[in-house]
């Protein structure tokens, strides 16, 4: 009786282990034997791209002037609105000219006094110059007089110096533009009395047209800036917030800053922008490109293909015969959602941009259309747009 179970119970052990290993036979192959995996791959290409180093900048006026009184008085006349475009030289208040138009009437009254006062003690002094070599007057009464004629020439240089002045008085009370740009918002009006070197600001003019670009870049560029900059002006894009579909306004670089800042390890930098549009405005940020080179005929692959491994980097490679290489490259700087490959790729292969994590060397790929990120995009806008209704 023992003896029979023993042995029904190896049959049934070696039934066991048949069955397990058929079983896994059948998996193995039906592993291989798997279709081939969709993914998304485009070829390499070589090409010509501009090695443009990006950053976000802001604009600023090539001047800022800030109109004050120069001259005591009352506001008669304002000539200027908000906002307007205004040319140096361009008169923008009036003071009330009556204080000046005195004075200048009071000085000419008064060099008119001490000059006629001055002739008639030269004429004195000859008159006491002959009697004096006749011994006729002491020489104390000569001396008088000779000092009577010098003080009034000082005097008179005096009385035109003030006249001067007056009518400097009476320029100033037309005030004007001391540069060519934009007023901005216009904080005194008529009525309001002020004083030279008043703190209270009239208005502001900005010069926007050209106008500065400034921004910042990390210091390791600064070599590459110095060096292509002596070659001749280096060329700076840039694109105002909202305008990402618009011509970037184009820029010379005009200045780098004389020292790198410490806490952030940058250099400033600044471009002049002509403006003739007035695309630019004073505070406005904007992404800036500045383009420090040409790389001719580099080999570029979407950055996504691009994987990180413990080798280093390597990319899915789609063979002629349909099965995948997993191949290292050498990426070299990334321009625009694109990777230049130094080593590894040539022009024409397949790379996979999408589905790799499903993928392993020696497995087949089948290659999908990628999507249509614009289609995409206008299905959702109807399904949201149908869902709103």
């Amino acid at each position: 009786m023992s003896r029979m179970f023993v042995s029904r119970a190896m049959i049934l052990a070696l039934s066991v282990c048949c069955v397990w290993s058929c079983g896994g036979s059948g998996e193995k192959k039906a592993g291989r034997d798997a279709g081939p995996v969709p993914v998304v791959a485009v070829p390499a290409v070589a090409t010509t791209l501009p090695l443009v180093v990006k950053a976000v900048g802001n604009v600023e006026p090539m001047a800022t002037v800030s109109v004050k009184p120069r001259v005591d008085g009352a506001i008669t006349a304002q000539l200027i609105k908000d906002g307007a475009e205004v040319a140096k030289g361009d008169p923008l208040f009036r003071l009330d000219p009556r204080p000046f138009d005195l004075a200048i009437r009071e000085g000419q009254a008064k060099l008119a006094r001490d000059k006629a006062l001055l002739v008639k003690a030269e004429a004195d002094l000859t008159r006491y110059a002959t009697l004096k070599s006749k011994d006729v007057v002491a020489q104390e009464q000569y001396d008088q007089t000779f000092s009577q004629a010098k003080t009034l020439e000082g005097t008179i240089r005096l009385d035109e110096a003030s006249l001067d002045r007056a009518r400097l008085d009476l320029e100033y009370a037309d005030i004007r533009a001391p540069i060519a740009g934009r007023v901005g918002t216009v904080m005194l009006t008529v009525g309001n009395v002020l004083k030279a070197g008043d703190d209270r600001v009239m208005c502001v003019i900005n010069q926007i047209s050209p106008i500065f670009i400034a921004f910042s870049l990390p210091e390791r560029y600064l070599p590459a800036i110095q060096a292509k900059n002596r070659q001749g002006a280096l060329t700076v894009t840039a694109v105002p917030a909202g305008e990402d579909d618009s011509p970037p306004v184009k820029a010379k670089l005009a200045s780098i800053d004389n020292a790198v800042d410490a806490k952030t390890g940058s250099i400033r930098l600044k471009a002049i922008a002509e403006n003739a549009d007035h695309r630019l405005w004073p505070g406005q940020f904007v992404r800036v490109g500045l383009t420090l080179s040409t790389l001719a005929d580099v080999v570029v692959i979407p950055t996504q293909a691009v994987m990180d491994g413990l080798k280093g980097p390597y990319v899915y490679v789609v063979k002629k015969d349909g099965t995948v290489d997993a191949r290292q490259i050498t990426p070299g700087p990334i321009i625009d959602a694109r990777t230049v490959v130094e080593k590894g790729l040539s022009p024409g292969e397949m790379v996979v941009t999408d589905g790799q994590v499903r993928l392993a060397p020696g497995l087949r790929a089948a290659i999908k259309a990628a999507p249509d990120a614009k289609a995409d995009a206008k299905a959702d806008a109807k399904a949201d747009a149908k869902a709103a209704q």
